[in-house]
């Protein structure tokens, strides 16, 4: 796939993590994880990738690996205002016109769900698209921590978001869809979903992409076959590094 010059992907890496601190520098298969979604994010040959984040080691590391990372504030709420605030920084001019917002903590996702999630914004009534791939372990049917996502289907791997919640939902037989924190936006759109205030679904389901929609934005969902590993625990640091060796 020949890179665009309208895409930008941007990583959002913190060093302030709860449950595992430092967790952009740990060492995965000899590199910085965050080291490790840089290079998934190049492999997929969207556009230029660059990482946003708040601390000058993660910064150094990305250099070191021939990257390029922006320092952003050390005060954001969530990843999308710090992508947000390093798109500014890295594109004044407003050449890119979609943003693939890539968690630092997929060191394991797939090139080609990067460059999957961009599909939903051929139809220029979609505002964000995002990521979901069907639940086959029942036990994650109602696990809080597995964030499902109801929609309309719109093509054999497609849907229209309707409703995210860490219920069980919908009711009744069919498929569930496990919602993978993977965006992109029109810049437009990104722009317009920083300035709205956290939404009352939001705040209550503890969910951010809730905002979009009770705002009235249109997200889309191209349905993958597998959802990667999020390094949250040092058990999931574990999980990676045996995924990656």
């Amino acid at each position: 796939m020949a890179q665009r010059d309208d895409v930008l992907i941007l990583i959002p890496a913190r060093m302030a993590s709860t449950r595992l601190p430092g967790k952009p520098l740990a060492d995965i298969a000899g590199l910085p994880m965050i080291v490790q979604v840089l290079r998934r994010a190049e492999e997929a040959k969207l556009g230029p990738v660059v990482v946003a984040t708040d601390d000058e080691t993660v910064a150094t590391a990305v250099d070191k690996a021939g990257g390029r990372a922006i320092m952003t504030r050390v005060d954001h709420p969530s990843g999308s205002d710090r992508i947000f605030e390093a798109l500014n920084i890295v594109d004044p001019r407003a050449n890119a016109r979609l943003i693939v917002n890539v968690q630092g903590d997929l060191p394991t996702v797939s090139p080609a769900d990067i460059a999957a999630s961009l599909r939903p914004l051929a139809d220029p009534a979609v505002d964000i698209a995002t990521l979901a791939a069907e639940i086959k372990r029942p036990e994650e049917r109602t696990n809080p921590n597995v964030v499902k996502v109801v929609g309309s289907q719109l093509g054999p791997k497609h849907l229209r978001a309707l409703y995210f919640t860490r219920a069980s939902a919908p009711h009744g037989d069919g498929p569930l869809y496990h919602h993978i924190g993977l965006y992109a936006y029109r810049r437009a759109a990104l722009e317009r979903f920083v300035r709205l205030p956290p939404s009352p679904l939001e705040q209550r389901e503890k969910l951010e992409q809730l905002r979009a929609l009770e705002a009235g934005m249109r997200i889309d969902v191209t349905i993958v076959g597998s959802v990667p590993l999020g390094v949250d625990t040092p058990e999931d640091l574990e999980t990676a590094r045996a995924m990656l060796r």
